[in-house]
């Protein structure tokens, strides 16, 4: 018996665990309680880590399309049908008749995310996709404008907050998005301790809303108008204090007008709040000594989801709640942090995509249009996709549609840990070692700590699957026209070599891979860490709560934070024309109050709105097909309040039919008064009844895909990220 002690890559928390091993076979997975970050906190997928490796369906040899069938194949054999097939279509059609899609698993992933940047550099493509423009780009967009880098996100200061205003956000489910801190729960416990307060703005009560001293139940895609309600409340009831910021702000007096037109008594209607509600929220942030407010998923994926994400962080700004202990803050990562020195002003749309014109964003261009990129005749069509451990046949809006298109590609190469409905259009589909088989630091996520903390995992187990950075490398190298066979070594070295040249920093070349990576970024760092230290340190090394960093974190052009760019503000007229088609489509509810919606509704079946949820044992499709976290009751349903239940007839478990534009699914009704009267939930990620796949549980599980529900037309327009909630349905009773 061995003990390993590992950093969770299975969502954004990091937690550190304990794995117990018989010799190969993980016998125990538990919290480490000596684990700087998660002092010994393990929710249940972290604990499923020893599920994942032993599944029997999880990919070990490569899979080769013959006579229409995925067969298995050597590496080499699969690496000369790439050869084969993909320069050729390069060659024909130019580079950017292929697309790359990223799945949010390369985030959790070293060795995937690091060599990433090789393979998209080798494609030299414009058509590179990831999840993120279905998640979260409107806060890189609006953190970009606000603070000059798109990795420049404030965080709430969890361990010293005295006020938590959330917005769309469960963090005791997704234990925190956008704010990687381990145990939550006992975090936001603290904050009572303290005497403090938590506030929760959201359609649904959630778990964080049920802990938290109030809630309030928004009707869905109207958070904009609420914060910017508050803003006018601010500027009205002159609560305005900038503090420790004056002199670090430009554009108080745009925002100032901008908001003018927004009292609470106007936007009441359309959020479904009351105004009094409205003005004595913003009184309180305005008078708590430290606050912050915080907005997730729910505030990113919708209708104005930049304006809402630029608008949290007007609010912590005008408080005097940014940059301050126990206000939003800016987190000091060890590793790979951009804003830790002078860059280039952030700037986005330098290019739109060929169909609609939609805007890059961090290089990425919306994964809504991809369908349209590869329906559509003329130079540039997307002819080959390379998917890298993402799902977007499930995760895509209008996922019926785009799965549709990826069949009628010319060809299509995988790397994933499982034959899913994405990957069962593969021509090629090269596997990945499994967590335990892989070295891990959290590069991306730990530039998001509500702590620096620095952690190394090594590969606990060994495989005989190559690492993802070698088969990226391999697959770059046929790219470059280096043929099946390229000199993985060499590769490295470059890669190595240029990134040494960018920190100014000499590469330790008795490592390889990952390990040379990441010293290079931790001996290039603010605390001048190696990895020698972190192989030296299993539970992680704590580097200190965060610090003020105003103003040398700014990489805007004037130096300052930048309140009112053009790129956000030209969205408020839209806003604005939104307030009274919202206000018509309004259930007439309050929907606020402590722990309850309230109120009563009186719209019809036709008027329901559509949102998803989190679950504490799923993180998207790829976790589905574990036993542990799929056991219970049926997790994909639609949940309804009775008010809604009973105008359509409908009991508990009875099945209905829910459509929308793009198509409809079949979903079993779990009635509730946790929703909002007008609103219907349906978890992200099922619908794993498609033939061609291999995930037995997930198939005995299957769900129904609530994104062919959403719509591919339904986008934040500054980002062009897709809109998965606030989109409007019908229920009706199956037969």
């Amino acid at each position: 018996m061995t003990t390993a002690y590992v950093t969770c890559p299975l969502c954004e928390a990091t937690c550190g665990l304990e794995v117990t091993l018989d010799d190969a076979t993980v016998t125990r997975v538990r919290g480490d309680r000596d684990d700087v970050l998660s002092h010994g906190y393990v929710c249940p997928k972290g604990a499923s880590l020893g599920a994942l490796h032993h599944d029997p369906d999880r990919l070990r040899t490569p899979l080769v399309r013959r006579g229409g069938e995925l067969v298995e194949a050597s590496w080499d054999e699969a690496f000369a049908e790439i050869d084969a097939r993909l320069p050729g279509i390069i060659d024909t059609h130019g580079r950017d008749a292929v697309a790359v899609y990223v799945g949010n698993p390369v985030s959790h992933n070293v060795s995937a995310s690091a060599y990433l940047r090789a393979l998209v550099k080798a494609l030299r493509t414009t058509n590179v996709y990831t999840a993120g423009t279905v998640d979260q780009i409107p806060k890189h967009y609006s953190s970009g404008y606000l603070f000059g880098g798109g990795m420049t996100i404030p965080v709430p200061d969890l361990d010293r907050t005295e006020y938590l205003l959330v917005l769309g956000a469960n963090p005791l489910v997704s234990n925190g998005s956008l704010m990687t801190a381990g145990d939550v729960r006992a975090r936001l416990r603290g904050i009572r301790d303290r005497g403090g307060r938590i506030v929760v703005v959201d359609p649904r009560r959630t778990r964080t809303a049920e802990f938290a001293d109030e809630h309030h139940a928004v009707r869905p895609g109207a958070d904009a108008l609420l914060l910017l309600a508050m803003v006018h409340t601010l500027f009205a009831e002159n609560l305005v204090r900038l503090g420790t910021l004056a002199g670090h702000v430009t554009g108080v007096d745009e925002v100032r007008e901008l908001a003018a037109d927004f009292s609470p008594e106007t936007v009441a209607d359309a959020t479904g709040l009351a105004s009094a509600d409205i003005r004595r929220l913003a009184r309180d942030l305005a008078t708590a000594d430290r606050a912050a407010v915080y907005g997730r998923i729910g505030t990113t994926t919708q209708e104005f989801g930049t304006l809402t994400s630029w608008l949290v962080d007007v609010l912590n700004v005008l408080t005097g709640h940014l940059d301050r202990e126990g206000c939003a803050m800016f987190p000091l990562a060890a590793a790979g942090q951009a804003n830790t020195a002078p860059g280039k002003p952030f700037r986005a749309g330098r290019r739109h995509t060929r169909v609609r014109g939609l805007p890059e964003v961090l290089g990425e261009v919306p994964v809504a249009t991809l369908a349209d990129e590869i329906e559509t005749p003329g130079d540039g069509r997307v002819r080959a996709l390379i998917t890298i451990a993402g799902n977007p046949s499930l995760s895509a809006p209008n996922a019926a549609r785009l799965d549709a298109a990826m069949a009628d590609l010319d060809f299509m190469v995988s790397i994933d840990i499982y034959r899913n409905e994405t990957t069962r259009h593969a021509d090629v589909v090269l596997p990945a070692p499994s967590p335990l088989e892989r070295p891990h630091y959290d590069v991306t996520l730990y530039q998001l700590a509500v702590r620096s903390v620095a952690n190394w995992t090594p590969a606990t187990l060994t495989s005989d699957v190559p690492q993802e950075w070698r088969t990226l490398l391999r697959l770059s190298g046929v790219i470059a026209g280096q043929g099946p066979d390229a000199d993985v070594e060499a590769l490295d070295d470059l890669l190595a070599a240029d990134l040494a040249d960018r920190y100014g920093v000499a590469a330790d070349d008795t490592r390889r891979g990952p390990e040379r990576i990441v010293d290079l970024m931790l001996r290039a760092g603010p605390f001048e860490l190696t990895l020698a230290d972190l192989e030296a340190a299993p539970h992680g090394v704590d580097l200190g709560p965060m610090r003020p960093r105003i103003p040398g974190v700014l990489a805007t052009e004037s130096g300052k934070v930048e309140l009112a760019p053009e790129e956000i503000v030209s969205d408020v007229p839209r806003l604005a024309a939104s307030l009274s088609r919202t206000a018509r489509s309004t259930p007439e509810s309050a929907g606020s109050g402590r722990r309850g919606p309230g109120g009563s509704a009186t719209s019809r079946p036709t008027d329901l709105i559509l949102i998803g949820r989190r679950q504490l044992g799923s993180n998207n499709s790829w976790m589905h097909n574990l036993e542990p976290l799929v056991r219970g009751s049926n997790r994909c349903t639609a949940q309804l309040h009775p008010e809604d239940a009973g105008r359509l007839g409908l009991v508990d478990g009875d099945p209905v039919t829910v459509t929308a534009r793009t198509g409809s699914i079949d979903v079993p009704v779990e009635i509730t008064d946790t929703m909002r009267p007008g609103v219907v939930s349906i978890p992200h990620g099922w619908g794993h009844d498609v033939a061609g796949v291999r995930t037995a549980v997930a198939t005995r599980h299957s769900g129904a895909n609530a994104n062919v529900l959403t719509d591919d037309r339904a986008l934040d327009v500054p980002t062009g990220t897709a809109a998965l909630g606030g989109i409007p349905v019908t229920l009706t009773p199956t037969n």
